[in-house]
């Protein structure tokens, strides 16, 4: 057994409230919207790290930043967005839309407060949470900072030595400017096939250091006229059609993916005449032909990276392999003069930050009880860590929909999870070891058959131990349809509480999708 280290004098608390929120995005929105609706009676704070709210979206402001699913998809069902200008949104336009979110709460949101520290006390039954603003107890800890918050570096060699401006796609520096610059981008992802052409004009030279092509598909992407938005706004079920028929096209995309793999040669033949197209040369055709399994790892969809990298001013060469004063060395050790290197390399999922300052029962962090492969029952409760309450949590991203369709069931149960202990007058939760390591292997399970384990690449998706610890293996209708009941016999429900009183609001499951439930 694990020696339960001693607790060190905590200072007092300079707030105490039922509920505290870390994290401003989609899911900490989605959470504090779901319990102020829910639990009015509750006192709730959220904390943001930064000067404002959005979450990827306010970080991720590289040149050419967007959404790769359909704006109709990409709104919270309590606050529809009939006024997107494309039908995939724009960096800037989604982080308006969170920041009219944010502030129908602005008067329990702080910013600029980051969470240092947080650590369960069995003896209070409260987290006690140091922030940049002062400790803060809690009943209930609702980890909202998102799963893509951390920007993953590779520790180059001879970085030391490099002598030029480095820094990743999601850091962006505004203040260095590529003009007639020598530019290395380290990645072929999402974020890079965005980047490379909003920079190619600008820079003397771009060199791309690609270690595995990805399968690329058209971006289907149309202008959203004045005379379609005002009909989304004088008509909101116009736009919930589109959001309908929308969501069930998105979601066959789950056929494929995961219950009838041998359909995936219908992508790869589009993926393929979309390259032959835009790419004459047989020889550069090869070298951008993936050799694993079309959906293994996230399609990309753009109409502009191909014609990039073609230009004149641009190298594609192999993988980086280390940095030498003013140049990159690629893995053929190729030399190629650089003054700036850009890292399009996305994030570490699988190892989030805040893993690393949360202690539970136990005193050992979330990250010392994953041991570099997490799980979480539900995506959203983990064994040892009660009060908990993970928003985006292991085993809940979606390889073909949007997010916000996972998020939002996550908010209400926790809200349900909430009103259960109103109820029966307790204030405790913690799911048992033994339902989170049966739905740890029902996840397993399920996805052993997808693309996304058999499809033979290397991807984000699988953690340190081998194990796809990141996606949904279903449809979103099923994750809903386990989030809109809460049971109770997987858990140990301790603690007094203040039982139930006539005032309160019993939760409602909402409608995120507008389909029948």
């Amino acid at each position: 057994m694990t020696e339960r280290p001693e607790r060190p004098e905590r200072p007092e608390p300079t707030e105490d409230v039922d509920v505290l929120v870390v994290g401003t995005g989609f899911g900490g929105l989605a959470a504090v919207h779901r319990l102020r609706t829910d639990h009015p009676r509750l006192t709730i704070r959220v904390i943001e790290r930064a000067a404002g709210p959005g979450g990827v979206w306010r970080d991720n402001d590289y040149p050419g930043a967007a959404c790769d699913v359909p704006t109709s998809l990409y709104s919270l069902s309590f606050a529809d967005n009939p006024e997107w200008s494309h039908t995939y949104g724009r960096q800037h336009e989604i982080r308006r839309y969170l920041e009219a979110v944010a502030r129908d709460h602005a008067d329990v949101i702080r910013y600029n407060c980051p969470l240092t520290a947080a650590a369960w006390d069995d003896d209070t039954a409260h987290w006690i949470a140091e922030t940049g603003l002062g400790t803060i107890r809690a009943r209930h800890l609702v980890a909202a900072s998102g799963a893509l918050s951390e920007p993953g570096v590779p520790d180059l060699p001879g970085s030391d030595r490099f002598g030029g401006t480095m820094f990743h796609t999601a850091r962006w520096r505004h203040d260095h400017d590529l003009t007639g610059r020598h530019v290395a981008i380290v990645g072929t992802g999402a974020s890079a096939v965005q980047v490379v052409p909003e920079i190619v004009d600008r820079v003397a030279h771009l060199t791309v250091f690609q270690r595995t092509p990805a399968w690329v598909v058209p971006r289907m992407d149309r202008t959203i006229g004045p005379v379609e938005r005002g009909a989304y706004r004088t008509l909101p079920i116009s736009h919930t059609l589109v959001r309908r028929l929308t969501y069930l096209y998105r979601e066959a995309y789950v056929v494929m993916m995961a219950r009838r793999p041998r359909l995936l040669p219908v992508a790869t033949a589009l993926a393929k005449a979309h390259l032959r197209r835009q790419v004459r040369d047989r020889g550069l055709r090869r070298r951008l032909t993936p050799d694993y399994t079309i959906g293994c790892k996230r399609m990309l969809l753009t109409n502009k990276w191909f014609p990039a990298l073609q230009r004149d001013n641009v190298t594609l060469t192999g993988a980086i392999s280390r940095l030498a004063d003013g140049a990159a060395i690629d893995a053929d050790g190729t030399e190629h003069p650089v003054d700036t290197v850009i890292f399009a390399t996305g994030f570490t999922p699988t190892t989030p930050p805040i893993a690393r300052i949360l202690r539970g029962r136990d005193g050992r962090t979330l990250a010392e009880d994953w041991a570099g492969s997490p799980s979480a029952y539900r995506g959203v409760s983990v064994h040892g860590f009660p009060n908990l309450h993970l928003m985006y949590g292991p085993n809940t991203n979606l390889g073909h929909s949007s997010i916000v369709l996972m998020l939002e069931p996550q908010a209400y149960y926790i809200s349900a999870v909430l009103e259960h202990l109103r109820t029966q007058g307790r204030s405790v939760v913690e799911v048992t070891g033994d339902a989170q390591r049966r739905y740890a292997a029902r996840m397993d399970g399920e996805l052993a058959g997808t693309v996304w384990n058999s499809g033979g690449c290397s991807s984000w998706y699988m953690d340190s131990s081998g194990r796809n610890s990141v996606m949904w293996p279903t449809f979103t209708k099923d994750y809903r349809k386990m989030m809109s009941q809460f049971d109770p016999t997987d858990h140990l429900i301790t603690g007094t509480g203040t039982g139930a009183t006539a005032a309160d609001i019993t939760p409602s499951f909402p409608d995120t999708v507008g389909v029948v439930r």
